[in-house]
Protein backbone atom coordinates (compact mmCIF):
# COMPACT_ATOMS: atom_id res chain seq x y z
CA UNK A 1 0.00 0.00 0.00
CA UNK A 2 2.63 2.33 0.48
CA UNK A 3 4.33 1.17 -2.66
CA UNK A 4 1.27 2.27 -4.45
CA UNK A 5 0.89 5.48 -2.57
CA UNK A 6 4.15 6.50 -3.42
CA UNK A 7 3.89 5.39 -7.73
CA UNK A 8 0.19 7.18 -7.35
CA UNK A 9 1.22 11.07 -8.13
CA UNK A 10 4.07 10.48 -10.61
CA UNK A 11 1.88 9.78 -13.81
CA UNK A 12 -0.80 12.91 -12.82
CA UNK A 13 2.66 15.43 -12.93
CA UNK A 14 3.59 13.26 -16.29
CA UNK A 15 1.85 11.49 -18.78
CA UNK A 16 -1.67 11.65 -17.65
CA UNK A 17 -1.54 15.46 -17.37
CA UNK A 18 0.20 15.24 -21.10
CA UNK A 19 -2.42 13.47 -22.45
CA UNK A 20 -4.86 16.18 -21.01
CA UNK A 21 -3.03 18.87 -22.66
CA UNK A 22 -2.95 17.47 -25.65
CA UNK A 23 -6.59 16.32 -26.00
CA UNK A 24 -7.04 20.01 -24.86
CA UNK A 25 -4.63 21.25 -27.97
CA UNK A 26 -1.80 22.84 -26.11
CA UNK A 27 1.18 22.97 -28.56
CA UNK A 28 3.80 20.68 -28.66
CA UNK A 29 6.56 22.84 -27.51
CA UNK A 30 4.20 23.96 -24.05
CA UNK A 31 3.52 19.67 -23.58
CA UNK A 32 7.75 19.23 -24.17
CA UNK A 33 8.34 21.96 -21.08
CA UNK A 34 5.56 20.71 -19.19
CA UNK A 35 7.99 17.54 -18.61
CA UNK A 36 10.26 20.12 -16.47
CA UNK A 37 7.16 19.59 -14.13
CA UNK A 38 8.94 16.98 -12.53
CA UNK A 39 12.46 18.73 -11.43
CA UNK A 40 11.65 18.11 -7.83
CA UNK A 41 12.14 14.78 -8.40
CA UNK A 42 15.78 15.54 -9.40
CA UNK A 43 16.45 17.63 -7.03
CA UNK A 44 15.36 15.89 -3.79
CA UNK A 45 18.25 14.98 -2.39
CA UNK A 46 19.10 19.08 -1.19
CA UNK A 47 16.08 18.90 1.08
CA UNK A 48 16.61 14.86 1.59
CA UNK A 49 19.18 15.58 5.20
CA UNK A 50 16.29 17.55 6.67
CA UNK A 51 13.98 14.33 6.69
CA UNK A 52 16.87 12.66 8.36
CA UNK A 53 17.53 15.29 11.06
CA UNK A 54 13.93 16.20 12.18
CA UNK A 55 11.55 14.26 13.30
CA UNK A 56 7.49 15.06 13.16
CA UNK A 57 5.88 15.68 16.59
CA UNK A 58 3.57 11.97 16.06
CA UNK A 59 4.56 8.74 14.16
CA UNK A 60 8.25 9.14 14.22
CA UNK A 61 10.91 10.10 11.91
CA UNK A 62 9.91 7.77 8.66
CA UNK A 63 6.01 7.53 9.21
CA UNK A 64 5.50 11.04 10.49
CA UNK A 65 6.75 12.18 7.55
CA UNK A 66 5.29 10.32 5.09
CA UNK A 67 1.46 10.89 6.34
CA UNK A 68 2.55 15.18 6.24
CA UNK A 69 3.43 14.60 3.17
CA UNK A 70 0.30 11.94 1.54
CA UNK A 71 -2.38 14.45 3.32
CA UNK A 72 -0.75 17.02 1.37
CA UNK A 73 -0.40 15.45 -1.84
CA UNK A 74 -4.56 14.26 -1.52
CA UNK A 75 -5.24 18.52 -1.58
CA UNK A 76 -3.15 19.48 -3.47
CA UNK A 77 -3.91 16.56 -6.30
CA UNK A 78 -7.89 17.68 -5.78
CA UNK A 79 -7.13 21.14 -6.64
CA UNK A 80 -5.69 20.25 -9.56
CA UNK A 81 -8.83 19.05 -10.76
CA UNK A 82 -10.31 22.76 -10.83
CA UNK A 83 -8.88 23.82 -13.20
CA UNK A 84 -8.12 23.12 -17.07
CA UNK A 85 -4.18 23.18 -19.08
CA UNK A 86 -6.59 25.16 -22.01
CA UNK A 87 -7.49 28.42 -19.38
CA UNK A 88 -5.00 27.97 -16.52
CA UNK A 89 -1.84 26.16 -18.04
CA UNK A 90 0.60 28.16 -15.25
CA UNK A 91 -1.61 27.71 -12.65
CA UNK A 92 -2.19 23.82 -13.21
CA UNK A 93 1.50 23.97 -14.11
CA UNK A 94 2.41 25.55 -10.43
CA UNK A 95 -0.08 23.39 -8.49
CA UNK A 96 1.94 20.02 -10.12
CA UNK A 97 5.31 21.21 -9.61
CA UNK A 98 3.76 21.27 -5.58
CA UNK A 99 2.72 17.51 -6.28
CA UNK A 100 5.95 16.48 -7.48
CA UNK A 101 8.03 18.30 -4.79
CA UNK A 102 5.06 16.44 -2.13
CA UNK A 103 5.91 13.24 -4.05
CA UNK A 104 9.67 13.28 -4.14
CA UNK A 105 9.87 14.05 -0.38
CA UNK A 106 7.66 11.02 -0.13
CA UNK A 107 9.70 9.02 -1.51
CA UNK A 108 12.59 10.43 0.14
CA UNK A 109 11.03 9.34 3.53
CA UNK A 110 9.55 5.97 1.94
CA UNK A 111 13.04 4.77 0.81
CA UNK A 112 14.69 5.44 4.14
CA UNK A 113 11.53 3.58 5.84
CA UNK A 114 12.38 0.38 3.48
CA UNK A 115 15.84 0.44 4.45
CA UNK A 116 15.18 0.58 8.13
CA UNK A 117 12.18 -2.12 8.43
CA UNK A 118 13.18 -4.60 5.88
CA UNK A 119 15.49 -7.22 7.72
CA UNK A 120 18.09 -8.19 5.67
CA UNK A 121 16.49 -11.69 4.48
CA UNK A 122 13.72 -9.35 3.44
CA UNK A 123 15.07 -7.08 1.27
CA UNK A 124 14.43 -8.84 -2.49
CA UNK A 125 11.03 -9.61 -1.50
CA UNK A 126 10.39 -6.43 -0.24
CA UNK A 127 11.63 -4.36 -3.04
CA UNK A 128 9.91 -6.61 -5.60
CA UNK A 129 6.33 -5.61 -3.08
CA UNK A 130 7.39 -1.86 -3.18
CA UNK A 131 7.94 -2.45 -6.96
CA UNK A 132 4.75 -3.83 -7.62
CA UNK A 133 2.97 -1.41 -6.11
CA UNK A 134 4.45 1.81 -7.44
CA UNK A 135 3.59 0.15 -10.70
CA UNK A 136 0.16 -0.78 -9.89
CA UNK A 137 -0.51 2.43 -8.73
CA UNK A 138 0.76 3.85 -12.02
CA UNK A 139 -1.90 1.73 -14.07
CA UNK A 140 -4.66 3.65 -11.86
CA UNK A 141 -3.16 7.44 -12.43
CA UNK A 142 -1.83 6.45 -16.14
CA UNK A 143 -4.30 3.81 -17.67
CA UNK A 144 -7.40 3.80 -15.74
CA UNK A 145 -7.05 7.47 -15.35
CA UNK A 146 -7.43 8.58 -19.25
CA UNK A 147 -10.33 5.86 -19.66
CA UNK A 148 -12.26 7.35 -17.17
CA UNK A 149 -11.34 10.95 -18.16
CA UNK A 150 -12.21 10.38 -21.59
CA UNK A 151 -15.68 7.85 -20.97
CA UNK A 152 -16.68 8.30 -17.51
CA UNK A 153 -16.26 11.40 -15.49
CA UNK A 154 -13.73 13.74 -17.14
CA UNK A 155 -10.51 15.22 -16.28
CA UNK A 156 -11.18 17.46 -13.73
CA UNK A 157 -13.20 14.86 -11.38
CA UNK A 158 -10.85 12.37 -12.31
CA UNK A 159 -8.28 14.12 -10.43
CA UNK A 160 -10.03 14.98 -7.42
CA UNK A 161 -11.11 10.87 -7.40
CA UNK A 162 -7.17 10.57 -7.47
CA UNK A 163 -7.29 12.49 -5.00
CA UNK A 164 -9.27 10.72 -2.53
CA UNK A 165 -7.52 7.75 -3.58
CA UNK A 166 -4.20 9.45 -2.13
CA UNK A 167 -6.03 9.88 1.42
CA UNK A 168 -7.29 6.48 1.87
CA UNK A 169 -4.03 5.37 1.36
CA UNK A 170 -2.71 7.34 4.29
CA UNK A 171 -4.38 4.35 6.07
CA UNK A 172 -1.41 2.14 5.43
CA UNK A 173 1.10 4.61 7.09
CA UNK A 174 -1.38 4.78 10.18
CA UNK A 175 -0.66 0.66 10.20
CA UNK A 176 2.54 0.16 9.23
CA UNK A 177 4.89 -0.81 11.81
CA UNK A 178 8.13 0.71 13.07
CA UNK A 179 11.27 -0.46 12.19
CA UNK A 180 12.90 -2.94 14.84
CA UNK A 181 16.00 -0.82 15.45
CA UNK A 182 15.31 2.76 14.52
CA UNK A 183 18.14 4.47 13.14
CA UNK A 184 18.77 7.56 15.01
CA UNK A 185 18.48 10.82 13.92
CA UNK A 186 21.69 12.91 13.03
CA UNK A 187 23.06 15.02 15.87
CA UNK A 188 23.02 18.15 13.73
CA UNK A 189 21.68 19.69 10.44
CA UNK A 190 25.30 20.08 9.16
CA UNK A 191 26.29 16.33 9.60
CA UNK A 192 22.96 15.50 8.06
CA UNK A 193 23.60 17.82 4.90
CA UNK A 194 27.73 17.20 4.76
CA UNK A 195 28.88 13.55 5.76
CA UNK A 196 26.60 11.68 3.53
CA UNK A 197 28.17 13.88 0.49
CA UNK A 198 31.62 13.68 1.30
CA UNK A 199 31.56 10.07 2.20
CA UNK A 200 30.48 9.21 -1.40
CA UNK A 201 32.77 12.11 -3.43
CA UNK A 202 35.46 10.40 -1.59
CA UNK A 203 35.27 7.50 -2.99
CA UNK A 204 37.39 6.69 -6.44
CA UNK A 205 35.76 7.17 -9.60
CA UNK A 206 32.81 8.84 -7.80
CA UNK A 207 32.19 11.36 -10.87
CA UNK A 208 32.11 8.09 -13.30
CA UNK A 209 30.13 6.25 -11.46
CA UNK A 210 27.45 9.68 -11.15
CA UNK A 211 27.95 9.75 -15.22
CA UNK A 212 27.13 5.87 -15.69
CA UNK A 213 23.36 6.57 -13.74
CA UNK A 214 22.58 9.54 -15.72
CA UNK A 215 22.79 7.90 -19.21
CA UNK A 216 22.36 4.14 -18.44
CA UNK A 217 18.43 4.49 -19.35
CA UNK A 218 18.90 8.06 -20.81
CA UNK A 219 17.79 6.09 -24.31
CA UNK A 220 14.52 5.24 -22.48
CA UNK A 221 14.00 8.98 -21.11
CA UNK A 222 14.13 10.08 -24.85
CA UNK A 223 11.81 7.06 -26.35
CA UNK A 224 9.40 7.69 -23.76
CA UNK A 225 9.18 11.86 -23.30
CA UNK A 226 6.40 12.43 -25.66
CA UNK A 227 5.43 8.59 -25.95
CA UNK A 228 1.51 9.81 -25.11
CA UNK A 229 1.37 12.35 -27.47
CA UNK A 230 3.38 10.39 -30.26
CA UNK A 231 0.40 7.73 -29.97
CA UNK A 232 -2.64 9.91 -29.69
CA UNK A 233 -1.32 12.80 -32.25
CA UNK A 234 1.79 10.88 -34.15
CA UNK A 235 -0.20 7.63 -34.82
CA UNK A 236 -3.65 8.48 -34.09
CA UNK A 237 -4.87 6.49 -31.57
CA UNK A 238 -7.49 7.72 -29.55
CA UNK A 239 -7.03 8.25 -25.27
CA UNK A 240 -9.08 4.86 -24.51
CA UNK A 241 -6.74 3.11 -26.90
CA UNK A 242 -3.81 4.44 -25.39
CA UNK A 243 -4.64 4.07 -21.38
CA UNK A 244 -5.78 0.56 -22.00
CA UNK A 245 -2.69 -0.67 -24.44
CA UNK A 246 0.42 2.26 -23.21
CA UNK A 247 -0.86 2.46 -19.86
CA UNK A 248 -1.98 -0.58 -18.27
CA UNK A 249 -0.68 -3.31 -20.65
CA UNK A 250 2.51 -1.44 -20.52
CA UNK A 251 2.75 -0.88 -16.94
CA UNK A 252 1.79 -4.35 -16.50
CA UNK A 253 4.63 -5.35 -18.78
CA UNK A 254 6.93 -3.41 -16.68
CA UNK A 255 5.80 -4.85 -13.61
CA UNK A 256 6.78 -8.46 -14.83
CA UNK A 257 10.07 -7.36 -16.08
CA UNK A 258 11.05 -6.08 -13.07
CA UNK A 259 9.70 -9.31 -10.85
CA UNK A 260 12.05 -11.20 -13.77
CA UNK A 261 14.89 -8.94 -13.26
CA UNK A 262 15.36 -9.68 -9.39
CA UNK A 263 14.94 -13.33 -10.02
CA UNK A 264 17.67 -13.28 -12.94
CA UNK A 265 19.93 -10.94 -11.08
CA UNK A 266 19.99 -13.56 -8.27
CA UNK A 267 21.77 -15.98 -10.67
CA UNK A 268 23.24 -13.33 -13.16
CA UNK A 269 24.33 -10.95 -10.71
CA UNK A 270 24.95 -7.24 -11.29
CA UNK A 271 27.17 -6.27 -13.89
CA UNK A 272 26.26 -8.83 -15.96
CA UNK A 273 22.49 -8.37 -15.35
CA UNK A 274 22.95 -4.54 -15.97
CA UNK A 275 24.47 -4.99 -19.13
CA UNK A 276 21.99 -7.44 -20.72
CA UNK A 277 19.35 -5.56 -19.81
CA UNK A 278 20.35 -2.49 -20.76
CA UNK A 279 20.96 -4.12 -24.40
CA UNK A 280 17.51 -5.12 -24.13
CA UNK A 281 15.95 -2.37 -23.29
CA UNK A 282 18.01 -0.08 -26.01
CA UNK A 283 16.62 -2.72 -29.06
CA UNK A 284 13.17 -2.75 -27.92
CA UNK A 285 12.55 1.57 -29.03
CA UNK A 286 12.64 -0.08 -32.03
CA UNK A 287 9.15 -0.76 -31.23
CA UNK A 288 7.82 2.71 -31.45
CA UNK A 289 9.81 2.92 -34.97
CA UNK A 290 7.66 -0.18 -36.24
CA UNK A 291 4.74 1.70 -35.54
CA UNK A 292 5.80 4.84 -36.46
CA UNK A 293 6.31 3.44 -40.49
CA UNK A 294 3.54 1.29 -39.87
CA UNK A 295 0.09 1.06 -40.71
CA UNK A 296 -2.40 1.96 -37.74
CA UNK A 297 -3.16 -1.43 -35.93
CA UNK A 298 -4.13 -2.18 -32.15
CA UNK A 299 -2.54 -5.18 -31.86
CA UNK A 300 0.99 -4.12 -33.28
CA UNK A 301 0.94 -1.55 -30.69
CA UNK A 302 0.28 -3.64 -27.84
CA UNK A 303 3.09 -5.98 -29.17
CA UNK A 304 5.63 -3.19 -29.38
CA UNK A 305 4.37 -1.43 -25.86
CA UNK A 306 4.59 -4.77 -24.56
CA UNK A 307 8.11 -5.21 -25.12
CA UNK A 308 9.46 -2.30 -24.46
CA UNK A 309 7.72 -2.37 -21.47
CA UNK A 310 9.03 -5.29 -20.67
CA UNK A 311 12.41 -4.78 -21.42
CA UNK A 312 12.26 -1.30 -19.18
CA UNK A 313 11.18 -3.12 -16.50
CA UNK A 314 14.22 -5.78 -16.46
CA UNK A 315 16.95 -2.36 -16.87
CA UNK A 316 14.95 -0.83 -13.79
CA UNK A 317 15.49 -4.03 -11.87
CA UNK A 318 19.03 -3.79 -12.24
CA UNK A 319 19.58 -0.06 -12.43
CA UNK A 320 17.18 -0.21 -8.55
CA UNK A 321 19.61 -2.67 -7.23
CA UNK A 322 23.07 -0.50 -8.25
CA UNK A 323 21.46 2.53 -6.91
CA UNK A 324 21.02 0.20 -3.62
CA UNK A 325 24.67 -1.28 -3.96
CA UNK A 326 25.87 2.38 -3.78
CA UNK A 327 24.69 3.66 -0.84
CA UNK A 328 26.60 3.54 2.22
CA UNK A 329 24.24 2.26 4.95
CA UNK A 330 24.48 5.27 7.61
CA UNK A 331 23.53 7.75 5.11
CA UNK A 332 21.15 5.72 2.54
CA UNK A 333 18.37 7.98 2.95
CA UNK A 334 20.25 11.12 1.65
CA UNK A 335 22.79 9.29 -0.89
CA UNK A 336 20.03 7.43 -2.47
CA UNK A 337 18.14 10.44 -3.20
CA UNK A 338 21.40 12.13 -4.58
CA UNK A 339 21.44 8.81 -6.87
CA UNK A 340 17.99 8.50 -7.54
CA UNK A 341 17.61 12.21 -8.72
CA UNK A 342 20.34 12.04 -10.74
CA UNK A 343 19.19 9.23 -12.99
CA UNK A 344 16.08 11.36 -13.59
CA UNK A 345 18.35 14.45 -15.25
CA UNK A 346 17.99 12.81 -18.52
CA UNK A 347 14.86 12.31 -18.49
CA UNK A 348 13.90 15.87 -16.86
CA UNK A 349 16.40 18.38 -18.47
CA UNK A 350 17.49 16.41 -21.71
CA UNK A 351 14.84 14.38 -22.89
CA UNK A 352 11.84 16.67 -22.13
CA UNK A 353 12.54 20.32 -23.29
CA UNK A 354 15.08 18.47 -26.69
CA UNK A 355 12.59 15.25 -28.18
CA UNK A 356 10.07 18.58 -29.65
CA UNK A 357 12.78 19.94 -31.86
CA UNK A 358 14.31 16.70 -32.52
CA UNK A 359 10.52 15.02 -33.62
CA UNK A 360 10.17 18.34 -35.61
CA UNK A 361 13.43 17.84 -37.24
CA UNK A 362 13.63 14.18 -37.73
CA UNK A 363 9.99 12.90 -37.97
CA UNK A 364 9.03 10.28 -35.13
CA UNK A 365 10.43 7.08 -37.66
CA UNK A 366 13.96 9.20 -37.22
CA UNK A 367 13.81 9.93 -33.96
CA UNK A 368 12.97 6.74 -32.49
CA UNK A 369 15.73 5.30 -34.07
CA UNK A 370 17.70 7.80 -32.58
CA UNK A 371 17.04 6.90 -29.45
CA UNK A 372 18.20 3.62 -29.54
CA UNK A 373 21.95 5.71 -30.74
CA UNK A 374 21.19 7.52 -27.40
CA UNK A 375 21.50 4.18 -25.50
CA UNK A 376 24.69 3.56 -26.56
CA UNK A 377 26.61 5.26 -24.31
CA UNK A 378 25.68 4.36 -21.56
CA UNK A 379 26.53 0.54 -22.50
CA UNK A 380 29.58 1.46 -23.33
CA UNK A 381 30.42 3.35 -19.62
CA UNK A 382 29.36 0.63 -18.20
CA UNK A 383 31.43 -1.84 -19.93
CA UNK A 384 34.18 0.54 -18.41
CA UNK A 385 33.10 0.39 -14.80
CA UNK A 386 32.72 -3.53 -15.26
CA UNK A 387 35.62 -3.63 -12.19
CA UNK A 388 33.87 -1.16 -10.08
CA UNK A 389 30.64 -2.77 -10.61
CA UNK A 390 31.71 -6.18 -9.20
CA UNK A 391 33.32 -4.65 -6.50
CA UNK A 392 29.79 -3.94 -5.18
CA UNK A 393 29.28 -7.32 -4.65
CA UNK A 394 32.36 -8.31 -3.11
CA UNK A 395 31.75 -9.44 0.57
CA UNK A 396 34.40 -6.58 2.31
Amino acid sequence: MLGFASGLPIALTGGTLQAWATVEQVSLEQIGFLTLVGSAYTLKFLWAPLMDRYVPPILGRRRGWMLVTQLLLAITIMAMGMLSPKSALLPLALLAVMVAFLSATQDIVFDAYSTDVLRRDERGAGVAIKVLGYRLAMVVSGGLALILADQWLGWGPMYVLMGVLMLLCSAATLWAPEPEQPASAPRSLGVAVVEPFREFFSRRGAYTVLTLIVLYKLGDAFAGALSTTFLIRGAGFDPTEVGTVNKVLGLLATIVGALAGGSLMARWGLYRSLMAFGILQAISNLGYWVIAVSPKSLWLMATAIGVENLCGGLGTASFVALLMALCQQRFSATQFALLSALSAVGRIYLAGPLTPPLVHWLGWPGFFLLTVAIALPGLVLLWRQRRVIDALESPA
